[in-house]
């Protein structure tokens, strides 16, 4: 797992994200509604055999959250709620996306719908969502009705968001012809969007002037581009040991990302045979040394950093306060060398 974070500060924030999430969920552990919890809770990684911290994830959408609060000089504790909210919002949406991409495995274990079938797993799905609405609604407590009402849109906004860059995604799939320009659109909704919330939602919560706020959004924007720039280049080129996933998936579904995109823009050998489809595990080694040598993999990578870099600079502009500013600079930059 990636630590990105000082120990100090991480033993601070990932148990208070935990707790909060905990607490919300519970709302669902009453007599008769056990095992609807467990699937919840098995989903984040709490229960079940191989839960602990690999299971969980990293966190990392409530960690800029809460950073991004810090980093406007305010007390990251009060936009606990708002966190806990973008990670079960994020989760929801893994459920569905597993369920939607045929997908057995979820850092490296048994997805929900195949533990316990589809139509429970859509369930459990929707339950997330729900649960993640009105963990917002917590933050009444802490601002005032105005910046509420503000947090709270701003959350629906990404969720439409999120499912137009899934429609987008999976429409890809029986496209034959998909430019680049219109991966980038898919990407703004399916993964930039969150994350770009989720910088843009604790410098609201801090108490940061519009201006600053639209600063970190589009921090939050550039770095999503980045992430998602890496994970297909992971997608492909990963340790599977470390992603939890298999790094055939991607070739063997047909699955248009990134290098993908490029290399099909090329014309060249991979392109020949990605259109006579049907590729099989044993020809994914050859398939993707054959896009590397295209140049798929320094495309991706240069493409992460250039993304990266916009990102930086924006996060400048916002004059984000010590420490949080090293430490989200720091998680910038660990972007481009993540291997999982």
């Amino acid at each position: 797992m990636l630590h990105i974070m000082p120990q100090d500060l991480k033993q601070s924030m990932l148990p208070a994200i935990e707790n909060e999430m905990e607490e919300i969920i519970s709302q669902v552990d009453n007599h008769g509604y056990q095992q609807f919890h467990e699937m919840m809770a098995y989903h984040l990684g709490w229960v079940g055999e191989g839960a602990g911290p690999e299971a969980r994830g990293k966190r990392f959408r409530p960690l800029l959250l809460l950073l991004s609060c810090a980093a406007t000089g305010s007390g990251w504790e009060k936009a606990l709620p708002a966190a806990a909210a973008v990670e079960l919002l994020h989760n929801f949406s893994l459920i569905h996306d597993d369920i939607e991409d045929n997908s057995p495995l979820r850092r490296g274990r048994e997805t929900v719908w195949k533990k316990w079938g589809i139509p429970q797993a859509i369930n459990s799905g929707d339950a997330m969502l729900t649960l993640a609405h009105m963990a917002m609604l917590r933050l009444d407590k802490f601002v005032p009705p105005d910046i509420l009402f503000q947090a709270v849109r701003l959350l629906q906004e990404t969720c439409l968001r999120l499912t137009r860059g899934q429609y987008l995604d999976i429409d890809f799939e029986k496209r034959e012809n998909v430019s680049i320009q219109e991966y980038w659109q898919m990407v703004e909704g399916k993964t930039a969007a969150l994350i770009s919330t989720c910088a843009s939602l604790g410098a609201l919560i801090g108490g940061a002037e519009p201006r600053t706020c639209q600063q970190y959004q589009d921090f939050g924007f550039y770095l999503g581009l980045a992430f998602q720039a890496q994970d297909d280049l992971l997608g492909i080129w990963g340790d599977s040991a470390i992603t939890g996933k298999s790094n055939e998936s991607d070739l063997i579904c047909g699955k248009k990302t990134l290098p993908v995109l490029f290399g099909l823009s090329r014309n060249g050998e991979f392109a020949a045979r990605w259109k006579l489809g049907n590729i099989q595990p044993s020809e994914v080694s050859q398939l993707a040394a054959m896009l590397e040598s295209e140049g798929g993999l320094t495309f991706s990578q240069e493409e992460t950093s250039r993304l990266t870099l916009l990102a930086l600079e924006h996060l400048q502009q916002a004059i984000p306060q010590e420490p949080a500013k090293g430490i989200l600079i720091e998680i910038t930059n660990k972007l481009l060398k993540r291997t999982g």
